[in-house]
């Protein structure tokens, strides 16, 4: 059976679709109070932002090479003869000791009780601190006194005339000098390295 089809229906069918459009939307302007508003957020957030990259800028370390916490690249001439005094540099708050069959150490300046400035006394041979008596080996190591630990060291590179260099190892035991030509020394006051106990 044979299905009829108007031509009124045919014709809807055939016919192209119609595009729709959109309706219209009207977005009204913002009022006097609304456009303070933005005005007002967009002025604390750039307040707030350059605050916040200001304060970021201040707090981040920037050491610059010669001053504490950055890197001292020390003089070899200026190394101390084995067992002799310790040189002292005080831009840098260390003391550089050549101890005899031990070798070359960088001490932080600073005792490791309540934070004073142990000076070396030549007299007795050692370092001991003015504030509460605590007294330091030429290497660093605790003699006596209130001082819970031995002094605390900074990580050095020291270089030598045939290109070999020998570094600090992770607590700071000095580092063999001998028999050979020092050409650099690089002492790093941003690494200090930390000692375990009074050895």
């Amino acid at each position: 059976m044979a299905t009829v089809v108007s031509t009124e229906t045919q014709a809807k069918v055939t016919a192209a679709p119609k595009e729709r459009v959109a309706p219209r939307v009207e977005v009204a302007a913002p009022n006097r109070r609304e456009f303070l508003y933005y005005i007002w957020g967009a002025s604390i957030a750039m307040l707030l932002g350059g605050s916040g990259a200001a304060l970021i800028w201040f707090a981040l370390p920037r050491f610059a090479e010669g001053t504490f916490g950055g890197v001292f690249n020390l003089d070899p001439s200026r190394v101390p003869a084995p067992g002799s005094a310790p040189l002292h540099v005080p831009e840098g708050r260390f003391w550089v000791s050549n101890v005899e069959n031990e070798g070359l150490v960088v001490l932080f300046g600073v005792c490791t009780h309540l934070g004073c400035l142990p000076k070396w006394v030549s007299t007795n041979n050692r370092f001991e601190c003015p504030c509460h008596g605590s007294k330091f080996e030429l290497n660093g190591r605790y003699i006596e006194g209130p001082a819970p630990r031995s002094l605390d060291r900074f990580a050095a590179t020291i270089t030598f005339s045939d290109g070999t260099n020998v570094a600090s190892n992770e607590i700071g035991d000095p580092m063999s000098i001998t028999g050979k030509t020092i050409t650099g020394i690089a002492i790093n006051t941003g690494r200090r390295l930390r000692r375990a106990g009074k050895d």
